[in-house]
């Protein structure tokens, strides 16, 4: 997951970026700084994937492009 597919899936589920935040168990802050496309700590992204997984976003890139599924 990239940035821009973290915005993506975090709007398609109707979030803000605090409860993404808080449903990862991460600082809003470095929600703040990884969706800007800065550096963040590994643990950090892998917790933001969980929570967005576990709402039922799913990832997609391949041939230049990069997608996000979330349920309806």
């Amino acid at each position: 997951m990239n940035a821009r597919q973290c915005r993506m899936a975090r709007c398609g589920l109707g979030w803000k970026s605090q409860e993404l935040a808080d449903r990862a168990g991460v600082s809003y802050p470095s929600v703040h700084r990884f969706e800007a496309g800065q550096t963040v700590a590994a643990d950090t992204r892998d917790k933001l994937v969980k929570a967005l997984a576990d709402a039922g976003a799913t990832f997609t890139a391949g041939k230049g492009r990069v997608g996000v599924s979330v349920p309806e």
